[in-house]
């Protein structure tokens, strides 16, 4: 079955009424119950994430810094970035959900597996929260598969409208890890130049493919599934996750490609495709970006339906 990870202590990191906010994913929640899909995954309890497994991304002084912020009440952490009194807690949560799911997915227990946590994670630095994120969801769900799992390759994949900065940071220089990003140029945060091929022995792991506004759906989507199978054809991953954004939807209102919901039906098509040629069909998904509820809900969904699909 597809794994899926919720939990109502995402609510607990509050933002008020900053575009990352709570009800984003209550919306997804109610819509998912809705309509059934919800019942259809399996929901496996985890733990937060450990602070030794925070530092496969992070330093320990990022670490401990965000802790003392939010025991000292929150904040602006930094001039995007909400914290509140458990927002701490509440991101430990949401990376141990990618820890587990990948675990989970390697090991051969379930084939795939959605992450539907907040705080998101691809701005995150090494060394800083950013844009809305605090650790990096994704990179230490990576770096467990890695260091912990023995996995060779793992392809991260960001289709979120905004280029995951903190993800190509982290792997610049790790040939075991490789990440491909189809995001919006010029936009926030002004990096993913396709200049940007990673640096040292991770050289060539790195692919970013910046999207003019303008562009047509149908070119996105062809460039999209063009580069995608390409780049996963040279590296042969053993493991697909996924930084799952929806913020490239025409509702959207931070950042828009013009993309459809049923867009991201031909978006996880070719996802799962690149998993079940190289990696036995082996894929987390974990929610980023996507500030509509409504249209968040409905991405999520399709999402979610092509993900059982495999099931």
């Amino acid at each position: 079955m597809t794994l899926f990870y919720y939990n109502p202590v995402f609510q607990e990191h509050v933002t008020g009424d900053h575009p990352e906010n709570g009800e984003r994913i209550r919306a997804v929640v109610r819509h998912l119950s809705f309509v059934g899909l919800d019942a259809s995954c399996r929901r496996p309890s985890w733990q937060p994430a450990s602070v030794e497994r925070l530092c496969y991304a992070h330093t320990l002084k990022h670490v401990e810094y965000v802790q003392q912020f939010a025991t000292n009440g929150g904040g602006f952490i930094e001039e995007d970035t909400v914290v509140s009194e458990k927002s701490y807690e509440v991101a430990r949560l949401a990376v141990g959900a990618v820890c587990d799911a990948v675990e989970r997915v390697v090991r051969g227990e379930d084939k795939n597996a959605f992450c539907l946590v907040r705080p998101p994670g691809h701005h995150a630095m090494p060394e800083h929260a950013m844009g809305f994120c605090l650790f990096n969801n994704v990179a230490v769900g990576a770096r467990v598969a890695t260091r912990e799992l023995g996995a060779e390759r793992v392809l991260i994949v960001d289709i979120d409208v905004h280029h995951g900065n903190g993800t190509q940071a982290i792997f610049w220089e790790d040939p075991r890890v490789a990440y491909f990003s189809i995001h919006g140029s010029p936009l926030y945060p002004e990096t993913g130049s396709a200049t940007e091929i990673g640096a040292g022995a991770g050289i060539g792991t790195n692919l970013n493919v910046p999207i003019r506004q303008g562009t047509t759906r149908e070119e996105l989507l062809k460039v999209f599934e063009r580069e995608l199978k390409s780049f996963a054809n040279d590296f042969k991953p053993q493991l697909v996750l996924v930084s799952a954004g929806f913020d490239a939807h025409k509702d959207n209102p931070v950042g828009s490609l013009g993309l459809e919901t049923h867009d991201y039906q031909a978006i996880t098509r070719a996802l799962l495709d690149v998993a079940n040629e190289h990696a036995d069909g082996k894929l987390v998904s974990v929610l980023e970006g996507g500030y509509n509820p409504h249209a968040l809900s409905d991405c999520v969904t399709v999402h979610l339906e092509e993900l059982l699909e495999e099931n």
